[in-house]
């Protein structure tokens, strides 16, 4: 255990203060950090939703839950990967109430997402992953999908997502590189 909180995965160092101060009933702070994390929702939300009038009730939903387990925040941990898990929960809970994926559970070490640019946030506000690749994503490994999601759905380097997952660069490859096999007979695309 270290005495020192680790902020190696946080990008904004402000962001744990702020959720502090929130667990200690500042207003401000907590206002600062919501207008801070909620691009970073959107984003995470858009990359895996294409329903675009279910993006923003999931982005509330996630917004609704940081809220109420804002007590649970330990401040020794990093922020970043903590508020992804609630948005990725949210994610997952809206999926599964549409029946899009199958009731099990779902396990990604998360950190944070890259900075959005008017014209990557626009690129994702348009993509969306068809159900046949998300029900396919879904079936792989816990590991497989969680490289393949970080490099191509969060669109990490892969020394980011090694980081992420806890992993070393070429086993986050191995990973990857399985996942893609494992997606390419599942949507039945044979090997390159």
């Amino acid at each position: 255990m270290h005495d020192e909180p680790d902020n190696s995965d946080d990008r904004d160092p402000h962001w744990r203060a702020w959720m502090i101060g929130a667990q200690e009933g500042d207003a401000a702070a907590y206002e600062k950090l919501l207008r801070e994390i909620l691009p970073r929702a959107r984003r995470q939300v858009g990359a895996r939703v294409s329903d675009v009038a279910a993006r923003e009730d999931i982005v509330q939903n996630a917004l609704v839950s940081l809220h109420r387990s804002r007590h649970t925040y330990r401040p020794e941990r990093p922020f970043s990967p903590w508020f992804h898990a609630i948005v990725r929960n949210a994610i997952v809970d809206w999926a599964r109430a549409r029946g899009r994926i199958a009731q099990r559970e779902v396990s990604i070490e998360p950190e944070s997402l890259p900075a959005a640019t008017p014209e990557s946030t626009e690129a994702r506000a348009q993509e969306a992953l068809s159900p046949e690749l998300e029900r396919a994503l879904a079936s792989l490994p816990a590991a497989q999908r969680q490289a393949v999601e970080l490099i191509h759905v969060e669109e990490l380097s892969v020394a980011e997502a090694a980081t992420r997952a806890g992993v070393s660069p070429g086993a986050l490859k191995v990973r990857a590189h399985r996942g893609y096999r494992a997606l390419r007979a599942l949507l039945g695309r044979g090997e390159r």
